[in-house]
């Protein structure tokens, strides 16, 4: 017998789904805001916490791990226990993380404080997941893409606030700043978004979580350190062997599971399939200029291509980025509508890879810069409208917080390759100048060419995505599995 949920419907429909998709989308921009919380302060790193350059840097992987990890982990148990009560529980993470990292010197509870941080980046798939609880279905792709975008505004706009913090004030207060967030975030949330259904006959699959978390720490590990490492050198070769032997060995085992944290069998039809290799190569387009461009505007004008601007300039001069994916959402959200999210994801892949196309040519003044940039929003903006959209129409209602989850890992995954891509690529073209080495005109140009190929990989892949979806109603399962063979499922509400 295959299981049956009862269907959501619009849960809380007496509250304004504009108040609702405002306040989630509030508390992405917090958690997305983490990621960028110490770029700005990573050359001072070493001196503030007395330790090398190699060790400090754990103060951002850490972040980006734990991101990695809990997305998909704080999905599965959005979907089992309440997307809203996880929720909750993701935003206390970020004001303990921000509470110890606010009183401390020292490198491991700061990277400690910053792990915690970063689990809070699970909190965007699982505002997806409650908008299609609460919003109603005419006004759902507005919101979702308004959400998704969230992933890249609160990184952008959070980098001038950073900057300016770590200028005028103790560098501490970035922290007591982002748990005073945090609190007004839960309590928002508390007061204003409704419960969802929770699916108390699912299981957490605590040995597949593991698994997961286990083989992606191995893996990106690889990834985000494999420059300062050596790509060749054994901890290195040591954590990519094993984190990708340890994926495989979880793959087999989640096809096997009655009750499984990712289901395969949903994941590896074609539109999910293609629209996470997708979001790998988007996750790459966006971070790269996160990367490469506050290093060319930073960089001294006496080399011949830095422009020679200081880090709250710089900062500010990305905001624009940020603000163009949130003004380009409902745009995007109507171009879904109208033609289908598949078509957003093809003009976002196209706006990028020519946003990376004028860099190539253009890259001799700030307002070069600002239009890179503003290239990147639109194109992100797009994508990351459709994305969501196209994962929510191709799996059930109750396998929507771990679809989610996963794609939102799958970005993770691409920006973590842009960071290592782009580290490599600067750092083997550059000049010396005043004692200092510094990034020459090709390394800059391979960058931007590496960014625009993986957009076009993205077009590529968008383009054989079915031109007409099939949309899941709320219970019915792609196909049956194994796990569809269990009791129904009944749908209660958190509180």
């Amino acid at each position: 017998m295959s299981a049956t949920v009862l269907a959501p419907s619009v849960i809380g429909s007496t509250r304004s789904p504009a108040l609702i998709t405002a306040t989630l989308a509030g508390c992405g921009v917090i958690c997305s805001f983490m990621q960028t919380l110490m770029i700005p302060l990573v050359p001072e790193l070493p001196r503030l916490l007395s330790t090398s350059p190699s060790n400090a840097s754990w103060i951002v992987t850490a972040t980006l791990l734990a991101g990695a990890v809990f997305t998909p982990i704080s999905g599965r148990l959005g979907d089992i226990f309440g997307k809203k009560r996880v929720a909750l529980v993701l935003l206390g993470a970020i004001l303990v993380g921000s509470l110890l990292a606010a009183v401390t010197t020292t490198l491991i509870p700061m990277i400690v404080g910053r792990a915690f941080q970063g689990a809070g980046l699970g909190m965007i798939p699982l505002g997806i997941g409650m908008l299609r609880d609460t919003v109603p279905p005419e006004r759902l792709g507005r919101s979702v893409a308004l959400m998704s975008s969230t992933l890249g505004v609160g990184a952008a706009v959070g980098m001038p606030l950073s900057a300016f913090a770590t200028q005028h004030y103790n560098w501490h207060m970035l922290f007591w700043m982002s748990g005073a967030l945090s609190v007004l975030g839960a309590g928002a949330l508390w007061v204003i978004v409704p419960a969802g259904p929770r699916h108390r006959d699912m299981r957490f699959d605590v040995a597949g979580a593991l698994g997961l978390a286990v083989g992606l720490t191995g893996l990106l590990l690889a990834v985000s350190k494999g420059s300062d490492w050596g790509w060749a050198a054994a901890p290195t070769l040591v954590c990519a062997v094993g984190g990708l032997l340890v994926l495989v060995v979880w793959g087999r085992y989640q096809w096997r599971s009655r009750s499984p944290l990712v289901d395969l069998r949903v994941s590896i039809r074609r539109p999910v399939l293609l629209t996470n290799l997708a979001s790998v190569a988007v996750g790459f387009g966006l971070f790269a200029s996160s990367v490469v461009l506050p290093q060319l505007l930073e960089m001294p004008a006496v080399t011949g291509v830095g422009l020679g601007q200081s880090m709250v300039v710089a900062s500010l001069c990305m905001v624009p980025t940020g603000l163009i994916m949130m003004a380009v959402s409902p745009l995007a959200a109507r171009v879904s509508a109208a033609r289908g999210p598949r078509t957003s994801l093809i003009i976002g892949a196209a706006t990028i890879a020519a946003g990376y196309g004028v860099a190539l040519v253009l890259m001799a003044q700030v307002w070069h810069i600002v239009l890179v940039g503003c290239f990147i929003g639109v194109g992100i903006g797009f994508a990351y409208a459709a994305l969501p959209t196209l994962i929510i129409h191709s799996v059930p209602e109750h396998e929507t917080g771990a679809a989610n989850g996963l794609n939102t890992l799958m970005r993770s995954i691409g920006t973590s390759t842009a960071s290592a891509v782009a580290a490599v690529l600067l750092a083997q073209n550059v000049v010396a100048s005043g004692g200092h080495e510094y990034t020459t005109a090709t390394g800059l140009r391979l960058a931007f060419a590496a960014a625009g190929l993986a957009a076009l990989g993205a077009l590529a892949i968008a383009w054989f995505l079915p031109r007409r979806e099939r949309v899941y109603p709320d219970g019915e399962r792609a196909f049956p599995t194994q796990a569809s063979q269990s009791p129904d499922m009944c749908a209660q509400s958190d509180k």
